[in-house]
């Protein structure tokens, strides 16, 4: 029986047939794996998520983590699991051998991490939030907090977390008031107040490491007196033992719609209630020079802006896959030409309209997971290219992807999460099946880490301006590139490069149009829409790099016998082709509309007055 997590004839597609990940094995850093390596992790990755993350995902929702006593108790089974994910040393798998990682390509490691997710992204978010973590110390920390911190996180001794918001602040990190003071002994005592914390506190591991950012006293104001600070919950000698425990404490969970087995925490620094040596305030060490806190964090936030993204790709699969499993075995009804009534009902797919959400649903999650893929192959670039030219490429093209695809996969998988509820009718909006979960889950998506509205704020309001916009223009011309081939291609290939040149067109013409205005609150004020308009331009680009592939591989630039065999393989590649169609025929249309009202410079939102409402 096939999965319901994900597809795996899919992702062989995506990283064998498109991204030709195996070529990355001639690079020395991953010269000792091959697609047989890449195949194991795969099966290894999906054998864990089905047998140790699945089966408690209903259980984590139902039963979700409580205070008792001022500790988090939690159903069994989450440490379970996340005991033999650690045990697979799959939390490293692109990390440095040197620090007990596998050196995995990205893209493989994106693709194996992705099955957790789909089973349980509850779960999965304690190593995702933990390979983040470490990623960051890796890149800014020193080698004695590398080796303090780093390596028990890869063995799985240790999680770790990001601390960011505070009560007063949210999103706008600029008024964080959190204060580092110094110490005699080059340590920092914290004192402050953080909410919404994504595993702040547990009993899942030995200990957890806290990405704290706060200010030094007789810093300068906003994000630029903002530093970052190691300060775990409990202390770890020089020798690498656990000491006392830190002056952290847990003031309560936030109850949310989901992820509901991820604890989500409101933390205090410094309350005096723990007091290892007798004074107050939480022990924290700087990461790298004072005031760069904020710098240093997104090298994290980026991460796991992309690892949001993909985990609503995730449950926006698996949603499709699961949904499409219960048309193929729900019998309802007759074909509309068939008034007999003693004639067998027929599964609900044989209806066109489930057929319609079925194949909408397709299009927004494959779409979806190939981008994600695609930035996971742009890192591979960044970090290996053997031309320093083409890891700058990868590096600026990346950045300017990065709120795409944490946003895009959170709206339109979300919405494809939606249509499976619809697709099981009245059995989806009840317990009995998983898609209302997955929704609940996937609702959170837009929220987590940074909001719609400040990835739209990002890509119109920064990305699309930096270094004279550069990136834009990168990210245009590699679009561009692609429609070139399909023009060479002809056939139906060629017809999709006609619709995504001129969309192409109009974010140049777009871009520019807003900011000609010289008025900033103008120019991004629907910045959303733009946000929407060019995440479907660069879906629809994806859409037509599969057809490109897909033709590649049959030798059927048209379709034609391909479409029409009865093996396991024409289906894929027809299916690929219809999804294809779908998404260029009823979604990127849909851009039209936004790309004419940005060029109206419309002021409907900009002019509304808080009495009106």
């Amino acid at each position: 029986m096939s999965s319901t997590l994900l597809s795996r004839r899919d992702l062989r597609f995506l990283l064998y047939e498109w991204l030709d990940a195996p070529r990355l094995t001639e690079r020395p850093r991953y010269a000792e794996h091959s697609r047989e390596t890449f195949d194991d992790v795969l099966d290894l990755a999906e054998r864990v998520a089905a047998e140790h993350f699945a089966p408690h995902n209903r259980a984590a929702d139902t039963s979700e983590p409580v205070v008792d006593g001022g500790r988090v108790r939690m159903i069994p089974q989450v440490k379970a699991a996340l005991d033999v994910f650690a045990g697979t040393g799959l939390l490293g798998a692109s990390m440095d051998e040197s620090v007990g990682g596998l050196q995995l390509p990205h893209v493989v490691s994106a693709a194996a991490f992705g099955f957790l997710q789909a089973a349980n992204v509850s779960t999965a978010a304690y190593p995702f939030l933990t390979l983040g973590n470490a990623n960051l110390l890796l890149a800014h920390g020193s080698a004695d907090q590398v080796d303090t911190f780093v390596r028990p996180m890869v063995e799985g001794r240790f999680f770790g977390t990001m601390c960011l918001s505070e009560p007063q602040a949210g999103s706008s990190l600029a008024d964080i008031t959190t204060r580092a003071e110094p110490q005699d002994d080059g340590s920092h005592r914290l004192f402050g107040t953080k909410m919404w914390i994504s595993g702040g506190d547990h009993e899942l591991a030995e200990n957890i490491v806290h990405l704290v950012l706060a200010r030094i006293p007789g810093g300068p104001p906003g994000v630029k007196g903002i530093s970052l600070f190691i300060v775990p919950k409990v202390l770890v000698g020089a020798d690498g033992a656990l000491g006392a425990r830190n002056d952290v404490v847990l003031v309560g969970l936030n109850h949310k719609m989901g992820y509901r087995g991820t604890t989500n925490t409101l933390l205090n620094f410094g309350e005096g209630v723990h007091r290892p040596d007798g004074r107050p305030g939480a022990v924290g060490y700087l990461v790298g020079e004072p005031h760069q806190g904020l710098t240093q964090m997104f090298h994290m936030m980026n991460e796991a802006r992309i690892g949001v993204g993909a985990g609503a790709t995730a449950l926006g699969y698996t949603g499709y896959l699961k949904s499409l499993a219960y048309a193929r075995q729900r019998p309802q009804g007759r074909p509309l030409a068939d008034k007999d009534p003693t004639v067998p009902q027929v599964p609900i797919v044989a209806h066109p309209d489930v057929r319609r959400m079925l194949l909408a649903q397709k299009s927004y999650v494959e779409g979806a997971l190939a981008l994600v893929l695609y930035c996971g192959r742009l890192l591979d670039e960044e970090k290996t290219a053997p031309d320093p030219a083409d890891r700058a490429r990868a590096h600026l093209l990346l950045d300017m992807l990065t709120p795409i695809t944490k946003s895009w996969p959170s709206q339109w998988c979300l919405t494809a999460n939606d249509l499976a509820i619809q697709v099981h009718g009245g059995y989806g909006y009840t317990r009995d099946y998983d898609v209302e979960q997955h929704w609940r889950d996937n609702r959170l998506n837009p929220i987590h880490e940074g909001t719609h509205g400040i990835q739209a704020l990002d890509l119109l309001g920064r990305k699309a301006t930096m270094d004279g916009g550069a990136g834009l223009s990168l990210l245009l011309e590699t679009i561009s590139a692609t429609v070139s081939r399909a023009w060479k291609a002809d056939g139906e290939a060629a017809e999709l490069a006609a619709q995504l040149g001129a969309a192409v067109d109009r974010i140049g013409g777009t871009t520019r149009r807003l900011w000609a205005t010289g008025d900033p609150a103008l120019a991004l004020a629907n910045a959303s829409l733009y946000l929407e308009a060019v995440g479907h331009v660069v879906v629809a680009w994806m859409w037509l790099e599969q057809l490109l592939a897909v033709e590649a591989a049959t030798g059927a630039a048209a379709g034609g016998a391909a479409d029409g065999g009865g093996d396991a393989d024409a289906a894929f590649y027809a299916g690929k082709r219809q999804a294809a169609r779908y998404f260029f025929r009823f979604e990127l249309p849909r851009t039209t509309a936004r790309f004419d009202l940005l060029d109206g410079l419309d002021r409907t939102t900009l002019d509304m007055r808080d009495e009106w409402f």
